[in-house]
């Protein structure tokens, strides 16, 4: 599980096993350490978050500071993925 960054008590990673094509540059969130029911957030080509889902139930308050994070250093994000997985295809 490659981890891009912290925040507080939240994870921002990718899972190491993406899908088959790879999906577009995203990064999973939970607070604590991975797990299989974390949010998910695209990262568009202008780097501006948009949230697929919330599946591990950050609260809404929270999960807006955090994706404001993301935004904030969404081209560190989109480095490490480039590194990672050797590649970059956007959502929108």
């Amino acid at each position: 599980m490659p981890q891009v960054f912290k925040i507080g008590s939240y994870w921002v990673y990718f899972w190491s096993n993406e899908n088959d094509p790879l999906e577009p540059v995203h990064v999973h969130v939970s607070q604590g350490a991975p797990s299989a029911n974390a949010t998910k957030i695209w990262i568009t080509k202008a780097g501006r978050c948009y949230l697929c889902h919330n599946n591990s139930g950050i609260p809404a308050k929270t999960l807006n500071n955090i994706m404001k994070i993301i935004e904030a250093r969404s081209g560190e994000v989109l480095q490490k993925w480039q590194a990672y997985f050797g590649f970059s295809r956007f959502y929108c």
